[in-house]
């Protein structure tokens, strides 16, 4: 690829410690593939071969229960990965992953991604940090779904993504390029009528205030406070 995404590269956290001469190996290894807006990247129960970086867009990881009801765990854009858990276990893929929007994703396939473990002692570790912080992540929508009422995890979610991706404003925390309302409804596990009506009841009280494709967070410990109770 010609060091087309080696910028890209330096930012995947498990290729952070590599040198720039690394770095340039890595890229050579890469193949570049699109998918288009809604379309399925990788099927639960898929046979895993692949680790997946995305260069452009947004996805999302989906599970589907066997009434059809559907939960998202993650949404991944540019510079996270996926399919590493299948890489280390041989076992089928956890979940379904969906194009969000245009995007363009880097393909490592197994055998290659196997011998950066041996060749890179560190993304061995980096690898293993990554497994731990989606393990706690996932523990936490499993306590979130069983334990809060549909106004806690509404709220859970939007503090999630305002320490994750908020932006500091004399009004509050910006939550820039929100998910749609869909989205954050699977997030929670709850209908998007369910949602809605309770981020209305936090902009009525003043919690938040949509702003487009944002969110403004107003009072934090409002916000805590609903799922703290």
């Amino acid at each position: 690829m010609s060091g087309q995404y080696n910028e890209l590269l330096k930012k995947v956290s498990i290729f952070a410690s590599l040198t720039q001469d690394n770095l340039e190996k890595v890229e050579k290894l890469l193949s570049l593939k699109k998918y288009s807006k809604d379309s399925v990247i990788v099927s639960q129960e898929d046979k895993g071969d692949s680790l997946f970086i995305i260069a452009t867009g947004k996805v999302k990881v989906v599970l589907y229960g066997e009434s059809g009801r559907k939960i998202i765990l993650s949404i991944f854009g540019t510079q996270n990965f996926f399919g590493e858990m299948s890489l280390l276990d041989g076992a089928p893929r956890s979940a379904n992953v969906i194009a969000i929007e245009d995007s363009k994703l880097l393909i490592l396939h197994r055998k290659q991604f196997l011998n950066l473990l041996i060749d890179y002692p560190d993304i061995n570790m980096a690898v293993m940090h990554e497994l731990c912080t989606r393990l706690r992540r996932a523990d936490d929508i499993i306590g979130n779904l069983a334990l809060l009422d549909v106004y806690g995890r509404v709220a859970r979610i939007l503090m999630d993504m305002a320490k994750k991706n908020g932006i500091e404003t004399d009004e509050g925390i910006l939550i820039q390029e929100r998910p749609t309302q869909q989205n954050m409804a699977n997030m929670v596990g709850t209908s998007r009528e369910t949602f809605s009506r309770a981020l209305n009841e936090f902009q009525r009280r003043g919690f938040c205030e949509l702003q487009g494709k944002s969110i403004l967070i107003k009072q934090t410990h409002s916000l805590e406070s609903e799922y703290n109770k």
